[in-house]
């Protein structure tokens, strides 16, 4: 498997402390386990992927100060090629305060960007058009807005290279990367916001109508799992009998074993999907679900989203079928969940929870 792409996006230093319940206001708490580790969406997606036998390359900024150091170390460690990473002899690395409640399992994160931000006179096209030689996919974490359109726009656009998203807010860019994205993954709460519709399936057949070039969304929904719908190559076939994707969705529910506390995946055959007051499309839809980890072994949930993606983008490289991917990127985030942190509990390739996915 040729596992070569090219990402831009987030990578921070993450300070990481567990606490016994997240302090309210004016209150003063105490953690005797505080970590520094590697962090932010792209920089934990591409470590995640190279664990796994990728071969990432990111753009990305860092400053010459100690945290930007640290970053550059654990890529070089874990195997993400930093040759396209922009070094600023002024300002500051992106660092995050992540704060994780161990009662509730739930994490807060309060983040600083690098600064100054990463424009498009930090990467010549020269440089870019070097990083993009071999890439098989693109990757964007949409936090380099400028860089982002570079990318997707003048480069993996006009090179036909299918373009992944990772959707978890809206940016000034967003619209315009979208309407080039060939698979977007989005957070649980992303999809009705950009579109307003009434559910979280109605709003992904949005998202599909919206963007004729995305073949796949699919919205992560925590220990709820996941959903996705696939566009159909097929076209619309109006003799077709229509059926309403809330509906759907609902029966796919009532077909998981409660009983299996591994990930598995459930999918419709391709159907003519509908949606009220949005419209049709061929394709069908796929509910996965979310591995059952046993309380005394769920730590930290940090990073399970950028874990998930990161096996999506190991998933594409390989031709996964979506009925194997969904487990398999479930699996793997939930293996990044049993440690602290975004990155020490993401699993390596030959990680036997993941032979039944990879052999």
């Amino acid at each position: 498997m040729t596992g070569l792409f090219l990402a831009a996006g987030m990578a921070s230093v993450d300070y990481v402390a567990l606490v016994d319940a997240f302090p309210v206001p004016d209150e003063k708490v105490r953690t005797e386990n505080v970590q520094v580790l590697g962090g932010g969406n792209c920089g934990n997606a591409l470590t995640c992927a190279a664990r796994l036998g990728l071969k990432p390359r990111i753009i990305t900024k860092v400053a010459e100060d100690a945290n930007g150091r640290s970053i550059l170390a654990g890529f070089d460690g874990d195997g993400v090629d930093t040759s396209y990473v922009a070094i600023t002899k002024e300002g500051t690395s992106m660092f995050s305060f992540v704060i994780v409640d161990q009662q509730t399992k739930t994490r807060t994160c309060i983040y600083q960007p690098t600064l100054p931000t990463m424009v498009p006179d930090d990467l010549p096209r020269s440089r870019l058009s070097s990083a993009m030689d071999g890439a098989r996919f693109v990757y964007l974490d949409c936090s380099l807005h400028e860089i982002d359109l570079l990318v997707a726009q003048e480069q993996a656009a006009r090179m036909n290279i299918p373009i992944v998203i990772d959707a978890e807010r809206k940016t000034p860019v967003f619209n315009d990367l979208l309407h080039l994205a060939s698979y977007v993954v989005c957070a649980e709460n992303f999809p009705q916001f950009w579109t307003s519709a009434p559910s979280i399936t109605s709003a992904l057949m949005s998202l599909l109508l919206q963007f004729p070039r995305t073949k796949f969304v699919i919205v992560t929904l925590g220990c709820n799992g996941c959903i996705m719908l696939e566009r159909s190559c097929l076209g619309e076939d109006p003799k077709m009998e229509a059926v309403d994707v809330d509906s759907l969705i609902e029966s796919l529910k009532l077909r998981i074993d409660k009983s299996n506390t591994a990930p598995l995946c459930i999918s419709s055959p391709i159907m003519r999907l509908s949606a009220d007051g949005i419209g049709t499309v061929n394709g069908r839809l796929l509910l996965g679900t979310a591995e059952s980890i046993p309380p005394s072994e769920l730590v930290d949930t940090t990073g399970a989203g950028d874990a998930f993606v990161g096996a999506v983008l190991y998933a594409l490289c390989a031709g996964m079928p979506p009925e194997k991917m969904l487990p398999f990127a479930a699996q793997v985030a939930a293996a990044g969940c049993r440690a602290m942190g975004a990155r020490p509990g993401l699993p390596r390739r030959t990680d036997p929870r993941l032979a039944p996915f990879l052999y």
